[in-house]
Parts: structure tokens; sequence; C-alpha cells
């Protein structure tokens, strides 16, 4: 202790240097008339529950392109495939009429409601190739719509000031019909679906199945898939796409059922006392959704039920830049985890 300092200047010395506690923050008590269930349940699980819920608010799109050659009935199917008139917006057209033959690439859109779900459905119809003399590069313009979807797309995604909702009028899947000749494929079908393969998912049907026996349609089919194979032409679903062992098995399962062999008819029937879709020919009915008669269920349940979340998936992705177009990085599916959010529905409380 210093000498000749008075007692209070001591002290007074002492107390800068040391500082005075101060008070601890006085902590609040939990409110007990709060419900504590009043917010829910907090959790990174809840996260599908949301976007569900932002989903279903803003509703799909899903857009479907089909590209064949004429007289296939392309148009037909796609109506069978939605039960409605969705391939011809035309009010003075109806059922009876003879539907008019597609001379240019058309986009109709329709709005489709179900169980509270909303879904723009956009049909591309495409004019029929094959009928001219010379057929070279007449894949061109369906290519060039496709890829023009896709830069409009990427246009507006790298806008500073964007759409809240960018319409979204890229080409989901393209079904490509294939004639039922029984034999090859055409050179002309081969060249076609080796450069759409590369900007669109490729789902090959055999139109007109009717027209072969069941033994020339199983025959024709596995002809189909090898020469597919022999050209390096891949279609949906693509091995890429095989992550584990229960894709793989479920995707051969598919692989091996296409190409779809199908009949398409906007024409009812009476069969059993039920009115069904079919042809009718001198021998009998055929059921356009009867197993035993052709494949067109096998392929509504795998573009309409299993595979149409590939358009949810088109939302969620970011598309790549601009120079990778036409290298087929469009073909995105749905990550497993949000597949739940079409096919599982509110989650349980």
């Amino acid at each position: 202790m210093s000498k000749g300092l008075p007692e209070t200047r001591r002290d007074a010395a002492m107390s800068e240097l040391v500082p005075e506690p101060r008070p601890k923050p006085a902590v609040p008590m939990k409110p007990v008339s709060i419900n504590s269930n009043l917010l829910g349940y907090i959790g990174i699980d809840t996260i599908i529950e949301q976007m569900r819920k932002k989903t279903m608010k803003t509703g799909f799109d899903f857009n479907i392109m089909v590209v064949g050659q004429s007289g296939l009935g392309k148009s037909t199917l796609v109506n069978t495939l939605f039960k409605s008139q969705v391939s011809r917006k035309a009010s003075s057209w109806n059922r009876e009429e003879k539907i008019p033959k597609t001379v240019e690439i058309k986009a109709i859109g329709h709005v489709i409601e179900e169980g509270g779900v909303k879904m723009k459905l956009t049909v591309i119809d495409t004019p029929g190739f094959g009928d001219q003399i010379n057929n070279e590069n007449c894949w061109e313009p369906i290519e060039k719509y496709i890829n023009e979807q896709y830069e409009k797309f990427l246009k507006e995604e790298v806008n500073i000031a964007r759409k809240k909702r960018i319409p979204d009028t890229r080409v989901h899947c393209c079904l490509y019909f294939i004639s039922p000749t029984g034999h090859s494929l055409r050179p002309l079908d081969l060249e076609f679906m080796k450069h759409l393969s590369k900007v669109v998912n490729i789902i090959p049907v055999i139109a007109k199945a009717d027209t072969m026996t069941l033994e020339e349609k199983s025959e024709f089919k596995q002809r189909v898939r090898k020469e597919l194979e022999v050209n390096g032409i891949e279609f949906y679903p693509q091995k890429e796409f095989d992550e584990d062992l229960e894709d793989k098995t479920e995707n051969d399962k598919i692989r091996e059922s296409m190409p779809f062999a199908v009949v398409g008819s906007d024409k009812e029937y009476q069969v059993n006392g039920k009115r069904v879709l079919g042809r009718k020919t001198p021998w009998g009915i055929i059921e356009v959704e009867n197993l035993n008669h052709c494949e067109f269920a096998l392929l509504r349940d795998f573009v309409i039920r299993e595979k149409a979340s590939w358009a949810v998936s088109f939302h969620l992705c970011q598309p790549p830049p601009a120079p990778l177009l036409n290298e087929g990085h469009f073909k995105l599916l749905l990550p497993p985890f949000l597949s739940a959010v079409i096919a599982a529905g509110p989650s349980p409380s």
C-alpha cells in the first residue's frame, strides 16, 4: 500500500483499476398460458410439406410433344391419353368429324384440375414427315423449336428483374410414333430419333398396333429395341438414371416393355354393359384400355401417373449455360425426396 495518500484517494484509485460488476440481465420466464402446440412441430422433415403446399398453389406445367410419320394417329392418341380433345382447340370440331391434318408445329394449352391439383397441359403437335421426295434434314424445324424453348426460358432466368413465375414452355417429353411395319426401322426414323434424343426425353411408341398379330408385335418390339441400341439412340428412362439397384430394377422393367404398342381412338362403344374407348372391326371391338388388346394403359400410367413429376423438376432445377443447350442436359428428373410432393399428400399430424 502506498504511503502518504489519504484513504479516500487510495479507494478512488483502486475503483479506477477494478471495474464494477454489472448486474446480469433478467431471464424472462416461459409464459405458461401459451399452447406449446400452437406453432406445431418444427424440423427439416417438414420441408416436403412446405414445398407441397407451395406447388399445389402455383400448379404445374406439363409439355408433351408428339412426333412421327403422317397418318399414324398422333393427334388421336393424345386425345385418348387425356380423354379430351386436347390436340385441337377449335370449338367447331367435334368427335364425329375427322381430325384435320397437322401442317405446322402448334402448341395448344389446356388447364386440367383434379383433386385440387392444377396442371397446365400443353400438347405440341408436329406435322408428319417423310411425305416429301427430299426428306433431308426434315428434323431441323422440330429440333429448332425445342432448343428455342430452352433459350427462351434461360433468357428469362438470367434477367435481373425476372418474373416471379417464369412461363415454362420447355418440352418435357416427346412421344415418337413408329409405323407398324413389322420390319426394321426406317433410316429416316433412326436419323430423326438420333437428333431428338440429344435434346429431349424420347418415348418410342408403335402406332396402330392392332394391325399386327401378337407374334408380330412381340418380334417387332424386340427388333426396334435392338436397332435403337445398335445405333446409340437412348430413350427414356436412360441408363444414367439407374442410381441404385432399386432404380435399375424398375427402369429395366420399363425398358423391356418399350416401345409401347398402342391403339388410339376417340369413339366409345358398348361392351358388356360398359362404355369403352375402342376401334370397331368386322371381328370385334378393340378396347384401347384393355391390356390384352394393346399397351395403351401402360403408356398412360408411365406418362401421367409415374413420370408427369418430371414437369415439377423443370421448375426446381436450374438450366445449364447457353453453350450446353444442344447437349441433352435438360433431361432432368425429380429427385427421390421430392417425388413425395405429389404422391405422398399431406403429412400426418
